[in-house]
């Protein structure tokens, strides 16, 4: 896992953890410092009524394990907001 979302490979598949909660599985497609753009993404929004009941590992992992329920074709979001990031590949799946 890492922290700085501009050492992210172009076009994998990665989930990145925002400072506000907020959870982005989608491809990777670049960072210009200011906005991060994603690609065939999902969204987990803690404050959101489609998480309740659903921690966001569970979401996670459900993720790794079925693949991306792409909400969004094409996604940005403030760069200065992602905490972390780690390939999708690298989440356990579920048994």
């Amino acid at each position: 896992m890492s922290n700085n979302i501009m050492d992210a490979p172009h076009g994998m598949n990665l989930v990145v953890e925002c400072s506000d909660g907020t959870i982005c599985i989608g491809r990777f497609d670049l960072c210009n410092g200011f906005e991060v753009l994603m690609h065939d993404c999902d969204l987990w929004d803690p404050g959101s009524p489609d998480s309740a009941g659903n921690t966001a590992e569970q979401w996670v992992r459900e993720t790794a394990t079925y693949g991306v329920d792409v909400k969004h074709r094409d996604f940005k979001l403030d760069a200065h907001l992602v905490q972390s990031w780690k390939a999708l590949g690298e989440v356990e799946k579920l048994r």
